[in-house]
């Protein structure tokens, strides 16, 4: 329903205020997560204030650090987080940027690593790995997949680079490259001008539950995260999907991902600039099956171990019972 509320108003954020403040007294909510520290968490310390609303402050990127960047948004997200029950963040790479600057917090900050869904853990129908297979001609192919946003960070431009060295060393290689955003005609430009059409399979945007057959039909998932202007990668949850379908992982050093990635167990984690360094990892994986299935098999028992939503959710106890 369309809310009777001038679209004029200035600062945006106060309009988010009244609408949360309509909720809160309706629904009797009873505590409030919020997902992004600016501007939504003026409005969990204003319900807090109102109406004695606890609320928990969620950091699942680098939003929470990047705002203490500058001296304004520094003092804001001080704001939010003294007046929040608990900060709660998805890697300890980002909790430990967030404490270094605001040492102040660390007695009400934790972490909760997200998990994969339970499906990926399981390979999809046998029709469905056979109809991928046929449709991007996978016939005695090995096969790349990467999953991510096009965007900065991730490390795309690299791998296109180091494609023609793999190539020399495995010529029979196709590429699954699934994902959408601002790159995506630069990253096409770049694969026709290093001669790639025929090996990579653009995918673009797919809704989320359809990556399932992809991981069980490929051999090795790369993805080379990296620092960018500040930036870094929270802890990549789709290394953990990954990990979950039993794929050995070619991963670009980045903030949490050595947290979902372990080095030399679940995964190889390079520098993402590095091209000796990609390539190797990259022929390692293809062509020792042995230690390629060694890391994949201890990916998939560290997910049922470590990262199960059962298990995780036993910290929010305190706060949902």
């Amino acid at each position: 329903r369309k809310l009777l509320f001038p679209k004029f108003i200035w600062p945006r954020w106060l309009r988010l205020i009244w609408h949360v403040w309509r909720v809160v007294r309706k629904e009797k909510i009873e505590i409030i997560f919020v997902q992004q520290v600016l501007p939504v968490g003026y409005s969990a310390i204003v319900m807090k204030k109102l109406f004695k609303v606890p609320f928990l402050l969620f950091s699942h990127g680098t939003d929470l650090v990047a705002g203490t960047a500058t001296i304004w948004k520094r003092k804001m997200v001080t704001m939010v987080s003294k007046h929040t029950d608990q900060i709660i963040f998805n890697s300890n790479s980002l909790m430990s940027r967030y404490l270094r600057v605001l040492p102040q917090f660390e007695n009400k900050s934790f972490v909760l690593y997200p998990c994969p869904e339970p499906r990926f853990l399981e390979p999809p129908p046998r029709a469905d790995i056979d109809n991928l297979r046929r449709r991007y001609a996978l016939e005695g192919k090995q096969t790349l997949l990467s999953v991510s946003r096009l965007d900065e960070g991730k490390g795309f431009p690299s791998m296109i680079r180091c494609m023609p060295k793999i190539l020399e060393q495995v010529p029979n290689l196709v590429w699954f490259i699934i994902g959408g955003g601002f790159k995506t005609d630069l990253i096409i430009d770049s694969i026709r001008k290093y001669n790639l059409q025929n090996v990579v399979r653009f995918v673009g945007e797919i809704p989320h539950e359809d990556l399932h057959p992809y991981f069980y039909t490929s051999d090795v998932f790369v993805l080379l995260t990296h620092p960018d202007e500040g930036k870094e990668e929270g802890l990549g949850l789709v290394f953990l999907e990954a990990s979950a379908a039993g794929l050995p992982i070619v991963a670009g050093r980045s903030g949490g991902v050595p947290e979902a990635v372990l080095d030399g167990r679940t995964g190889l984690i390079v520098d993402a600039h590095n091209e000796k360094q990609v390539v190797d990892s990259v022929l390692k994986l293809l062509r020792e099956k042995a230690y390629a299935s060694q890391l994949g098999k201890a990916a998939k028992e560290r997910m049922l171990k470590d990262f199960q939503w059962h298990e995780q959710i036993k910290l929010l106890e305190p706060w949902i019972g």
